[in-house]
């Protein structure tokens, strides 16, 4: 059990993304591919974090609005807009985003834990400084609550039978 406040980092590789001008990082090692935004089909049924779903060599995978789980202004997925694929818990998922930054290296004693600086941020890993200010780390494996997940598992095999 830590208690010195520093968040133990899986991965020290971070990949940067932003949404409305703020910075964000996950887990390099979560993240599988970063494409540019495409079509989503909606899914009947669906919580409402998810945007639609669309189809990557085969697999059906569900889009994600990070506006929506991040209490950011909401706005239709441009074209310029990237999708971050990435695992999250059991599932495979894009998550849309304005654009990325490119990969940054964050040592376990430049990122503090978010209880440190306030309680209740349930989605934060941990939070970092860079030479362009400060990025929250999110934390995929708690991104979906437990009953968006299971509600997005069953739209998935429903699409899928």
């Amino acid at each position: 059990m830590q208690t010195s406040g520093v968040a133990a980092i899986t991965s020290p590789h971070l990949l940067i993304f932003t949404l409305d001008d703020q910075r964000y990082a996950l887990r390099l090692s979560a993240v599988q591919r970063v494409l540019r935004a495409a079509a989503v089909t909606p899914v009947p049924e669906a919580p409402e974090i998810v945007l639609g779903i669309l189809d990557l060599h085969g697999e059906v995978v569900a889009v994600i609005n990070l506006r929506r789980r991040f209490r950011l202004p909401e706005r239709e997925l441009r074209g310029s807009d990237q999708l971050l694929v990435a695992r999250c818990g059991a599932l495979t998922l894009a998550l849309a985003v304005d654009g990325t930054e490119g990969v940054i290296e964050q040592a376990d004693e430049e990122c503090i834990r978010p209880e440190r600086i306030v309680t209740g941020m349930g989605y934060l890993d941990a939070v970092t400084r860079t030479e362009q200010g400060l990025v929250l780390i999110h934390d995929l494996e708690s991104l979906l609550f437990p009953a968006e997940e299971e509600q997005l598992v069953q739209a998935l095999q429903r699409l899928q039978s």
